[in-house]
């Protein structure tokens, strides 16, 4: 048991420690949890592309059934965005889902998502860890069926729906799956849409080629190139379990997920309103675009769980976060890098990506954000946090401090309207510092004098 933790998003571990045996606990704690709950009825079960995934999605089924559950198992791998709208669609109990997202193929995880879809809050992984037991049985008349189901159809047909069947056909998208989820899924929507697609690693890999399924900039080369190279007027590239999405522009190349969150946003208010949510590290051209509309932007703690339930609370138009997590409130409040991928085909048609940008650039300034880590046991975290609260500097590298938030670690918010985060890893043994500021030469002066201010009381 003490190697089971709902971390940020989920339990995840390396093979060694996500091993049958606990996952089998996991749903037992998932049953007796739904149970205390009131809930009754089915589960729905899916996984991602690694190897270990289906037979662990198999033994959940199976502990959940044997208490009683009904139980839909997703016939393939599939996009976790994908189950978690099922979930909420068909009314279901709850929904777990076997994945390691991004992790290298040595990790698998586990997230339990609620009936509403959205991501699960401590109040409810808390309740898990402390159900964590050997799995029981029900009298084998009192158990409940499991079956296979195919959940990406209704969802496709859901997300055109939603998207209001855009008219994408003169675009040409390049999409890479990095052998994950998406596969098949965001690459086939784009096509009904009438999108020209070129696929890229759509082929079932659970080694993910030999490099993490995580859609950054060294990682996305060759769609880079094919893109800028004009082979393509677009390229979207998701995670392992595509529910994030990275965008390639013909002048911009890789997209910086900061400002793929101002242009969704831009996007989203010609025919919307609404608030958009943001973690401490996104953006602050969030809140300038959003202020420009008469709305505002929510600032929450790193965690897309903070940024589903913000969404809701506020009735938020949008959700999101720096690390290319997005999410639509009317769709679903958790971040979904498939229905992304539609929507914003559908904003290029209506403006070309690149040039709305532009404009936003203009209007709003320039993104320039960093990040770096500092190495710190886990047990010393709270201790290093706690001696900067009362003892941080009246400036931070030559310009005085205005305010500091401590939402998720210390935000130090200078004059000049540029900031340094300092927070703690949800996933690692190190805190984060984080800068945005105006051009990409003053981001690295902030990080070096926030790490300058924390390195040494670790």
């Amino acid at each position: 048991m003490e190697h089971i933790s709902f971390g940020t998003d989920g339990w995840r571990a390396t093979l060694e420690t996500f091993t049958e045996p606990r996952v089998r606990m996991v749903g037992q704690a998932v049953a007796d949890h739904l149970r205390a709950e009131g809930r009754e009825g089915t589960v729905a079960v899916g996984y991602d592309a690694r190897d270990t995934s289906r037979g662990f999605a198999d033994a959940l089924a199976e502990v959940l059934s044997d208490n009683g559950f009904d139980v839909l198992v997703s016939e393939r791998d599939c996009p976790t965005p994908v189950l978690a709208w099922t979930v909420r669609d068909r009314g279901l109990a709850g929904g777990l889902v076997v994945t390691a997202s991004h992790n290298p193929p040595e990790y698998n995880g586990v997230k339990f998502l609620p009936s509403a879809g959205a991501p699960a809050l401590p109040d409810v992984t808390d309740d898990l860890e402390a159900r964590l037991a050997e799995p029981t049985a029900l009298p084998e008349d009192e158990r409940g069926t499991v079956r296979e189901d195919t959940f990406t159809t209704a969802y496709c047909q859901h997300a055109l729906a939603f998207a209001d069947n855009p008219d994408v056909s003169g675009i040409r998208i390049a999409y890479d799956a990095m052998h994950g989820s998406g596969r098949g899924v965001t690459n086939d929507l784009l096509e009904a849409a009438g999108a020209t697609v070129e696929s890229l690693r759509t082929e079932r890999d659970p080694e993910f080629g030999g490099t993490p399924p995580e859609p950054t900039a060294e990682r996305l080369q060759s769609l880079v190139e094919r893109v800028t190279e004009g082979g393509a007027d677009l390229g979207f590239a998701n995670d392992g379990d595509a529910d994030r999405l990275a965008v390639v522009t013909p002048e911009r190349g890789y997209l910086d997920p900061n400002m793929l969150y101002a242009v969704l946003y831009d996007y989203l208010l010609e025919s919307g309103e609404g608030p958009a949510v943001r973690t401490v590290s996104t953006t602050f051209v969030v809140d300038r675009l959003a202020a420009a509309h008469g709305e505002e932007a929510v600032e929450v703690p790193v965690g897309f769980k903070w940024v589903a339930e913000a969404m809701g609370e506020h009735g938020a138009l949008v959700g999101g976060e720096e690390s290319g997590g997005f999410g639509i409130t009317e769709h679903l409040r958790n971040k979904d890098g498939v229905l992304l991928a539609l929507v914003l085909a559908a904003a290029h048609a209506a403006r070309p990506i690149d040039e709305r940008a532009d404009a936003i650039e203009a209007e709003y300034g320039e993104i320039h954000q960093g990040r770096t880590s500092l190495d710190c046991p886990n047990e010393r975290k709270a201790a290093v946090l706690g001696s900067l609260d009362g003892d941080l500097p009246a400036a931070v590298a030559g310009v005085a401090v205005a305010d500091v938030g401590a939402k998720d670690g210390f935000k130090i918010f200078l004059e000049d309207g540029t900031w340094v985060l300092v927070r703690p890893s949800g996933t690692e043994p190190k805190l984060r510092v984080y800068a945005e500021a105006t051009s990409s030469e003053r981001v690295e002066e902030l990080l070096a004098a926030g790490r300058d201010l924390v390195e040494p009381r670790i």
